[in-house]
């Protein structure tokens, strides 16, 4: 967990042992270069999405990583109801609510979709227990959001519309790198990903739905039974937990 800004890349120091300053005088000069905090993380650098290849010697490399994907339920019905000043106000409340806990637990918020969002947890911030840190974040989403619930429904104007964040996560070998060619971009791909997806999309308002391997490597952080579920675009039924 990084509860306060890094004062140095927390990526660079971790993969190239190297420490570039990301804030105080020091990193003056670094920005004279285009290095400055990433966007996906603050506590990390541009060098961190730029220079991928460099680092890791590869444009596409496998990793062990927990994905996280949160989305904001009741945004589409509230699209055809309310001022676009007050879908802006709620979208601001929920990306920064994912920012800031996804950030502080060491994740990237790799995008964001519309109304939902895709973090990754164990790059550029390697973490043994990056799936504890994802989960804790996740948790973390949702009290933030709900603290602020009922001020935003009386902002906003939401009325009875339901207002909440669903959350899937999974864990496991994911590919990472740059991927494309005129437009490169700096994500992760393949069943891991498109599982956390699914689960994302299972889950109800206020709910956070992880697969076994999350729940294996949390431990004692989720009592809940397993529950099988048939998600889009796999053959088996998944068994989820409530977490």
């Amino acid at each position: 967990m990084t509860p306060e800004p890094a004062t140095i890349c927390l990526g660079c120091w971790q993969n190239l042992h190297m420490p570039i300053p990301l804030r105080g005088p020091l990193s003056a000069p670094f920005r004279l270069f285009g290095v400055r905090p990433s966007r996906m993380n603050p506590n990390t650098c541009t060098i961190c999405e730029m220079a991928f290849s460099k680092i890791m010697k590869a444009r596409a490399v496998t990793i062990d990583a927990t994905i996280l994907f949160a989305d904001l339920r009741g945004y589409t019905t509230l699209t055809q109801t309310i001022a676009p000043a007050g879908l802006t106000s709620l979208l601001d409340a929920f990306y920064d609510d994912c920012a800031a806990a996804i950030w502080r637990y060491d994740g990237i918020l790799n995008k964001t979709i519309g109304d939902a969002v895709f973090a990754i947890f164990n790059f550029p911030v390697r973490r043994d227990d990056h799936a504890v840190q994802a989960l804790q974040a996740a948790r973390e989403i949702q009290r933030r959001f709900q603290e602020r619930h009922d001020a935003l429904v009386r902002t906003i104007g939401a009325g009875d519309i339901e207002l909440g964040i669903g959350i899937g996560m999974d864990s496991g070998d994911t590919n990472f790198g740059e991927f494309g060619q005129t437009h490169r971009d700096l994500t992760a791909v393949g069943t891991v990903v498109n599982r956390a997806a699914r689960a994302q999309a299972a889950a109800k308002s206020g709910e956070i739905l992880v697969t076994a391997a999350v729940r294996d490597r949390t431990r004692d952080m989720i009592t809940a039974a397993g529950s099988d579920y048939t998600l889009k675009g796999f053959d088996q039924p998944v068994t989820l937990f409530s977490a």
